[in-house]
C-alpha cells in the first residue's frame, strides 16, 4: 500500500483524468483503490468474484479491454501466481495507450504462499528483462525505474517477512520526458534502485535483508560466545 500509493503520488496525481487498471484487485489485505487518485476510474479485475473486483476474467492472459485504451495498469502481489507472467505482460502493453504506464509490485522473497500457486519471484534485473522481452514483441516501452523496498514494521509482530520489487514502466519510450519524476527521488527505503538513463544501482546491495540480519546474529552471537571465553 505504501508503495502504490507512492506510485501514484508521483506519476498520476497529474492526470485530469484517466482509467486504472487494477490485476489482481481482490481484497485480500487491502486494495489500491485506496490510494487511487479521485481524478482516475479505476476498475478492478480478477480471475475470481470477490471484494474489490469489477470485472472476472475468463482467461488471466486475456483483459477485456480495448487496444491503446488505458491510461495506467497497476498490479500488486499477483506475478508471481502467474504461471506465464511475461504472456500477461504483453497483454498489458496492448492495452495500454502510448503513455499508459504500468506499475508491477511483486515479492522478492517470502513465504510459498500458493493462490492458487506461487511460481516466482522478482530481483533487480527483472524489470529490465521484461522490458527485452516486450521490444522482441515489437513493443518499445522503457522502464522508468525500479527498486526493492526494505522490510517494514509490522506493529507488535516485529518485522514483516516481505521485500517487495517495484518496476515502473512506460509504453512508449519516446514519451519519457512526460514522466520526470520517480518514485525513488522521494523514498530511501529500498536497496538496488534502478534510473532510466543510469546503469548503477542506488543503494547497491548484494545480499538479501534476510540475509543481512542472518549475518549479522551470527557476528552477535560470536561476539557472545567470544566475550564468555574472555
Amino acid at each position: 500500500m505504501t508503495h502504490g500509493s507512492l506510485f501514484f503520488q508521483t506519476y498520476a496525481v497529474k492526470l485530469p483524468s484517466g482509467v486504472v487498471v487494477d490485476i489482481g484487485a481482490q481484497d485480500v489485505n487491502g486494495s489500491l483503490k485506496t490510494v487511487c487518485p479521485p481524478n482516475c476510474k479505476y476498475v478492478g479485475v480478477d480471475f475470481v468474484a470477490g471484494k474489490g473486483v469489477d470485472v472476472v476474467l475468463q482467461d488471466p492472459y486475456q483483459l477485456p479491454f480495448e487496444d491503446g485504451s488505458i491510461d495506467i495498469v497497476v498490479s500488486s502481489s499477483c506475478f508471481e501466481h502467474s504461471e506465464m507472467f511475461w504472456v500477461l505482460f504483453l497483454e498489458i502493453l496492448r492495452i495500454l495507450k502510448p503513455s499508459g504506464l504500468f506499475y508491477l509490485n511483486v515479492p522478492s522473497n517470502g513465504s510459498f504462499h500458493r493462490y492458487p500457486v506461487d511460481c516466482w519471484r522478482f530481483y533487480p534485473d527483472s524489470g529490465n528483462a521484461l522490458v527485452a522481452w516486450a521490444k522482441r514483441n515489437k513493443y518499445s516501452s522503457v522502464l522508468l525505474e525500479s527498486f526493492t523496498g526494505r522490510q517494514s514494521r509490522t506493529g507488535n509482530m516485529g518485522m514483516d517477512e516481505w521485500n517487495d520489487y517495484v518496476a515502473v514502466f512506460l509504453k512508449d519510450a519516446e514519451l519519457i520526458s512526460h514522466f520526470p519524476d520517480r518514485m525513488i527521488h522521494r523514498h530511501r527505503l529500498f536497496d538496488n534502485g534502478y534510473c532510466h538513463g543510469s546503469d548503477n544501482f542506488l543503494n547497491r546491495q548484494p545480499h538479501p535483508e534476510d540475509r543481512l540480519k542472518f549475518l549479522n546474529l551470527i557476528q552477535k552471537i560470536d561476539t557472545f560466545i567470544t566475550s564468555l571465553k574472555g
